[in-house]
């Protein structure tokens, strides 16, 4: 595998969690035991992922703390005996280099993979939204999958797709699979783009699945950016620029998520609150406790 190289953006301000997101990053909200972009970056790190760089902005400083070797921390727990916690910091051993750059002014996500421009200069490289996570406790190997098919096709992006109901469409970017007007047959993995559509109606969609935070690129996505310039509401859109690269000729694929593989969106508050339950269900030591009280909860509810 040769792309080792992910770009995460974590610059947007978290309006839709306020006031939980006033001082505190979005992308450090916990599900479960862990914060959002730690689950990410560990999905990362198991799919091949070596480097991973940043695009942070005001106010994102602990995410850059939360990924420091903490020395003191670490003597201070074996210095009073909770030497068993240690292995909560086990994060800290990734085999995993991190840079950060900043994007000054909110212009949207495609600004946002821009600003990583001279970091990531000419090779592709991995896009993972810091405030998704894929599959539950990050087990997904989506990333490892998007490369490998990325390299056998040739392909100049791969993008990851999520099926959603069809009254939904209206809030994401959506496929115009090449092989059909309404959608990639469901047995199709892996499909061809012929276009990308933003937020459509529902009657007027040419498919129900949806950009699920993951893509690889080859860096002449960096040109389609600079080329879209200012979309809708002043922001450089990143689904622009990849239909502006299949306009122009560009091979792009989409590549479905599996049935296990499913998206948890740190958006708003009802998917974390969603999140942070069925994660915390899923703990082996906190799970069967949580699982009662809540079975108690619903019991007594008038």
């Amino acid at each position: 595998m040769t792309i080792d190289l992910a770009i995460v953006p974590v610059a947007g301000h978290g309006t839709r969690l306020l006031p939980a997101t006033k001082t505190q990053p979005k992308e450090m909200l916990p599900v479960g035991k862990k914060p959002v972009v730690q689950y990410v970056v560990e999905e990362l790190a198991q799919s091949g992922v070596r480097r991973v760089l940043f695009v942070t902005g005001r106010g994102k400083a602990s995410i850059e703390n939360h990924f420091d070797v903490d020395a003191e921390l670490t003597s201070y727990l074996r210095e009073t005996g909770r030497e068993e916690q240690l292995a909560e910091l086990s994060f800290e051993r990734l085999d995993v280099s991190f840079g950060y750059t900043r994007q000054r002014r909110q212009l949207g996500l495609g600004h946002a993979v821009l600003c990583a421009q001279t970091l990531a200069r000419h090779e592709p490289f991995v896009v993972a939204l810091g405030d998704s996570i894929i599959g539950l406790n990050a087990k997904s190997q989506i990333v490892r999958r998007m490369i490998e098919t990325f390299e056998k096709q040739r392909a100049d992006a791969v993008i990851c797709f999520e099926e959603v109901a069809q009254s939904d469409v209206v809030h994401y970017g959506i496929a115009q699979p090449k092989s059909s007007s309404r959608g990639a047959p469901k047995e199709a993995d892996v499909f061809e783009l012929a276009g990308i559509v933003e937020k459509p109606r529902p009657d007027e969609s040419p498919s129900n699945l949806a950009v699920a935070a993951r893509y690889v690129f080859q860096p002449s996505i960096f040109d389609h950016l600079r080329a879209v310039g200012p979309g809708k509401g002043g922001e450089i859109q990143l689904t622009d620029a990849v239909a502006r690269l299949i306009e122009q000729g560009g091979k792009v694929l989409g590549l479905r998520l599996a049935p296990d593989e499913k998206r948890y969106d740190i958006g708003n508050f009802e998917s974390y609150f969603r999140a942070f339950v069925e994660f915390t269900l899923a703990d082996g030591d906190f799970g069967p406790a949580l699982r009662a009280h809540l079975q108690k909860l619903l019991a007594e509810a008038p």
